[in-house]
């Protein structure tokens, strides 16, 4: 077989080939992701719709986050205290997180009134953080966070064979370029709802995309590495890379890195993988300034919801709303003084860069015209993905993938190589699979005499 890349762009059957191989390995995910992405749009309604009856409890006469602490660390056994989430309302139970000897955060609801505790449960078992990690990892951890951005890679290979496919030639009018003819028949009206829809959504889909690589596991790592090695770009703190304990993220520092703040003495934590900024207190051991402290942190008026963890001798209290360019993070001492306050916009270029990406990601950038967009934008995948599948099973013959045969000669175009060198250095993932294919390629295929 010849290969020509003397053109600009590649002839039209190479680009189907790579456009189908792309979309059987890509489409199943892509309308995953749509559907479990649909879901997490709507995460604050969700956990308030589930959490309902703890923020709608008697007033709270009087509050003392200590005793609230106290109760929470007698409900689970050699816990100790990592954070205390601020009550939004003066109906609303105190959450307690606390740390058990396995590592595993334990969120505990508290009356603030009785002090009894009302519900325990695990972090991880939370809806949200489950549907996270079945969006970003397919509940496997690293091993699922590499398959997702495997995924993400060959995905924007689909995109962009997609839109060269697209593109008009020797079209006229816009009906099948910018708008579906709905009013056709067979293939053609199937053509034209993924083919239109794609185009539409596609720019979404980069975006979302583009946003998503910080968090996985081997673009975020190389960032990460990048960053250390040219120089501060970003902080690296406000995003978990991979497969990351709620317990670390709760400390609020996803990459489990430690910091180097002062802690008390004696206080022994054999066995404990934790940055030092999230040093956890056992029952009666170094929360007596907490009282002060959330009293401090209720004058602030940071967006909810509000993180109080010990930070040493000092206390940090950081505002973890998803609408992340509104976050801000305050050190506070035990006696209620603020020390040090640090909002987004002192944050370096790539993490604003990324908190503005995750934000509109989470379509919680703009309100509820962020979530409305964003949901648009998943039922368009899920159409464009429908549609690819009739269009797929309408032309494959029965017991055949239906894979478009290639030419004795094909042509790459110095265009498309150009742009997949580009893909291949920018998504490491693409890169090395390009390679392996590159060298499947080259291995000669005996066949029986």
């Amino acid at each position: 077989m010849t290969i020509h890349s003397a053109t600009l762009w590649p002839d039209r059957r190479t680009l189907w080939r790579w456009h189908f191989f792309a979309g059987l390995f890509c489409l199943p995910f892509v309308a995953f992701l749509s559907l479990t992405g649909a879901v997490y749009l709507f995460k604050p309604q969700i956990d308030d719709w589930i959490d309902w009856r703890y923020d709608h409890l008697p007033i709270a006469l009087s509050s003392s986050p200590e005793q609230d602490v106290q109760a929470a660390l007698s409900a689970v056994p050699q816990g100790a205290f990592l954070a205390y989430e601020l009550p939004r309302t003066v109906q609303s139970a105190a959450r307690v997180l606390v740390s058990r000897p396995d590592g595993e955060a334990v969120r505990v609801y508290v009356d603030r009134n009785t002090h009894t505790v009302l519900k325990t449960v695990l972090e991880e078992n939370r809806f949200e953080r489950l549907v996270f990690r079945l969006h970003g990892q397919l509940l496997l951890g690293n091993v699922g966070s590499v398959i997702m951005e495997m995924v993400a890679s060959w995905t924007i290979v689909l995109i962009v064979t997609g839109v060269l496919l697209w593109w008009p030639r020797h079209q006229r009018g816009l009906a099948g370029i910018v708008y579906p003819r709905l009013g056709t028949k067979g293939r053609t009206r199937w053509r034209d709802l993924h083919a239109v829809t794609g185009v539409w959504t596609s720019v979404f889909l980069v975006l979302f995309l583009a946003s998503g690589l910080p968090w996985s596991f081997v673009w975020g790592h190389t960032l990460q590495s990048v960053e250390n090695t040219v120089g501060r770009l970003t902080s690296v703190k406000d995003w978990e890379i991979g497969a990351v304990p709620a317990a670390t993220v709760i400390a609020g520092h996803p990459l489990g890195q430690p910091q180097k703040l002062p802690v008390k003495e004696n206080m022994d934590m054999p066995g404990m993988d934790m940055p030092a900024a999230s040093t956890s207190f056992a029952e009666g051991d170094g929360i007596s300034g907490l009282d002060t402290v959330v009293r401090t942190a209720s004058t602030l008026s940071l967006p909810a919801p509000v993180i109080i963890t010990p930070s040493g001798s000092l206390w940090t209290v950081r505002s973890d709303t998803q609408n992340r360019p509104l976050r801000e993070s305050v050190i506070v001492t035990p006696d209620g003084h603020v020390v040090k306050q640090e909002t987004f916009a002192e944050k370096g270029l790539m993490d604003r860069i990324i908190g503005y990406g995750v934000a509109a990601h989470e379509g919680q950038l703009f309100g509820k015209m962020n979530q409305a967009v964003n949901l648009l934008v998943a039922m368009g995948l899920l159409m464009m993905s429908s549609a690819a599948t009739v269009l797929w099973l309408k032309r494959k013959p029965a017991g055949s993938l239906g894979v478009p045969p290639a030419l004795p000669t094909q042509t790459y175009g110095l265009g498309g190589i150009i742009i997949l060198i580009i893909l291949a250095l920018f998504l490491p993932e693409l890169g090395v699979s390009l390679v392996v294919l590159a060298l499947a390629n080259l291995i000669p295929i005996k066949t029986k005499a």
